[in-house]
């Protein structure tokens, strides 16, 4: 339980509620009962929930199959701030699904323990151990739809938020040829302040609060974690892939940061390719709040373009 006396920071009915010191209180369980196999409603998709160490776990989906060929290897990483979401909460389970479907890929969505009872940077570190798993699998393992399905020279990372986070510095821990990386509405932040901070300017203070209570306020808004671009951060020339797709949102209060990172990556000397798409009009993660809407469906295509670029 939480010091009462403490300033809360952010409060997620329902969900939680993280303080300034670090501390937290939680009213949702963030881990429901395994599923062992189970096909989605919606897309036709199975999937299924898998142990990959005593602290990592995940949610693997496969598409309906043409037995004869490999598919892609997508790995995916919840938002969420570090300290709230799931790869089993429904808004996950339903984007990864429909884009399961529609790349017809595998995909391996990836459940990290949260900050702050698990501070920055163990989510990061369990991110790491579910790749050299997944990618363990290339020479034979214990989960079959990667044995027999899976093409491990076509692997892509991706996340949302703070998965997105992860999902670059997944790309940057390498240690297997990654073909690329998709990074939407991607959490960096710095103590340099950027123009689109003043679309609302009370939730990017909320932003900056829960980094360092995430971090038990141990790491300031330039630790490389949170800020790639800062000086002494890894050089970004050292991205462990081929592509990267940067999709920002045009309301969102993270949208310089994804800007300014499509940027620095062009000019980094890295030797791949990087593109940048904007939902115009649109907030952080928009996407899981109406999927329906056109730029949703829009976002959609374009990720999934990317993935079936040969």
């Amino acid at each position: 339980m939480a010091d009462p006396n403490d300033e809360i920071i952010y409060d997620i009915e329902g969900n939680a509620r993280i303080y300034k010191s670090g501390g937290i209180e939680r009213f949702k369980d963030n881990n429901p009962p395994f599923i062992s196999l189970s096909i989605d409603s919606v897309t036709g998709v199975s999937y299924k929930d898998l142990t990959i160490s005593t602290d990592v776990s995940a949610r693997i989906y496969l598409p309906k199959l043409d037995l004869n060929k490999k598919l892609p290897i997508l790995i995916y990483y919840h938002g969420g701030a570090f300290f709230v979401g799931s790869a089993f909460d429904s808004p996950w389970h339903n984007f990864v699904a429909s884009v399961v479907s529609r790349a017809n890929v595998i995909a391996v969505s990836v459940q990290y323990r949260l900050a702050p009872e698990h501070p920055i940077p163990i989510p990061y570190e369990d991110s790491f151990v579910a790749l050299d798993w997944i990618v363990s699998h290339a020479n034979g393992g214990s989960e079959p739809w990667l044995v027999n399905h899976g093409d491990f020279n076509q692997i892509f990372i991706g996340g949302d938020s703070a998965g997105a986070n992860i999902a670059h510095h997944v790309a940057m821990y390498g240690g297997t040829k990654i073909r690329g990386v998709v990074l939407i509405h991607p959490y960096f932040l710095s103590s340099q302040k950027v123009e689109s901070e003043n679309f609302d300017p009370i939730m990017t203070k909320r932003f900056k609060d829960v980094w360092k209570a995430v971090s038990l306020n141990k790491m300031d808004l330039d630790d490389p974690w949170i800020n790639p671009l800062v000086e002494g951060a890894p050089q970004l020339n050292g991205l462990a892939c081929n592509r990267v797709l940067v999709l920002v949102g045009g309301m969102d209060i993270l949208r310089d940061r994804g800007r300014a990172y499509y940027e620095k990556l062009k000019e980094s000397g890295w030797k791949g390719e990087v593109r940048i798409w904007e939902a115009a009009g649109e907030g952080h993660c928009f996407h899981f709040f109406k999927p329906e809407c056109e730029l949703a469906k829009e976002q959609d295509r374009i990720i999934v373009e990317f993935l079936n670029m040969i």
